[in-house]
């Protein structure tokens, strides 16, 4: 019972992963989309990708807070620097009733799209 439970939710974070390719293209055709960066504002300050809402997930509960003031009729595309943070990010986002969060494969470090300082 433990083994389907754990393989279920491995298999549902599997199907919110992009890669770099399926996420600007999803992203680019999209009309309902909320980009949504999870990193820290040091990290912030190197570049961003254009159009994207900060909000740090080392904030905790704040974090939460904000979250919960989204439109949760959107769909999120969601990414950090490496994403890790950001999967981490998309399953909150799913535990809070959105089901529409994808995440950045390879995070921003990997990502070859127009960058904004």
């Amino acid at each position: 019972m433990l083994r389907t439970f754990i393989f279920a939710k491995l298999n549902l974070i599997e199907k919110m992963d992009l890669t770099q390719e399926e996420w600007a293209e999803q992203l680019k055709n999209d009309d309902n989309a909320f980009l949504l960066d999870v990193r820290t504002p040091e990290e912030v300050e190197e570049g961003y990708i254009p159009n994207s809402t900060n909000i740090d997930i080392y904030l905790g509960q704040e974090f939460l807070d904000e979250v919960e003031k989204l439109d949760k009729d959107k769909n999120f595309y969601v990414y950090c620097r490496s994403g890790n943070r950001s999967g981490q990010a998309c399953a909150i986002l799913k535990s809070l009733g959105i089901d529409n969060a994808y995440n950045l494969e390879g995070g921003f470090m990997n990502w070859e799209g127009e960058v904004a300082e």
